[in-house]
């Protein structure tokens, strides 16, 4: 698969084997990254990938990625999907990037394109959620599309939902 290619962002589809530099904090080949850089968050979201690929069941994890900056070729980032698609074609999908990226509008610009991806590959619903007090990530989500879909005592649930060849926002 090709890169995505935003204004300001390459979105890079990790292989196998560079999930696995990013769960061993080692990067692999010539990949640059960012101080800061794998993040937790990302630590994570390669495992359950590499789970995902070794467990193999059938369905197709639609992939974790590098937000990479385009200046320069730095991870400062990761954006990705938590799972294969569910029998209804809908993901849930995380994101984050290191702390001196963040406040740019890079979290949005990768998120549209991921949108964009999902889209183009037959996934109907893509839901996300963030804590109450995380507005930013709440502000990423809303900035790229996605719309507020419902709350609990703690999280705020957005999603995009698409039916057909048109775009629709909220429950479906």
């Amino acid at each position: 698969m090709d890169d995505l290619v935003t204004e300001r962002l390459v979105i890079h589809r990790l292989s196998i084997g560079e999930a696995g530099g990013v769960t061993a904090r080692q990067p692999v080949g010539d990949a640059r990254w960012a101080p800061g850089y794998p993040t937790e968050g990302d630590v994570s979201a390669a495992k359950l990938f590499l789970r995902c690929c070794a467990e193999g069941d059938g369905a197709r994890h639609p992939g974790v990625f590098e937000i990479r900056r385009r200046e320069d070729g730095c991870a400062i980032g990761g954006i990705g999907f938590h799972g294969p698609a569910d029998e209804d074609g809908a993901v849930t999908i995380g994101y984050g990037l290191v702390p001196s990226a963040r406040g740019r509008g890079y979290a949005s610009e990768a998120l549209r394109a991921l949108l964009a991806f999902a889209r183009d590959t037959g996934i109907t619903r893509v839901k996300g959620d963030a804590d109450h007090d995380n507005s930013p990530s709440q502000h990423v989500m809303a900035a790229a599309g996605m719309r507020l879909a419902g709350e609990d005592e703690q999280v705020r649930y957005y999603e995009m939902v698409w039916t057909d060849t048109s775009a629709v926002t909220g429950p479906a």
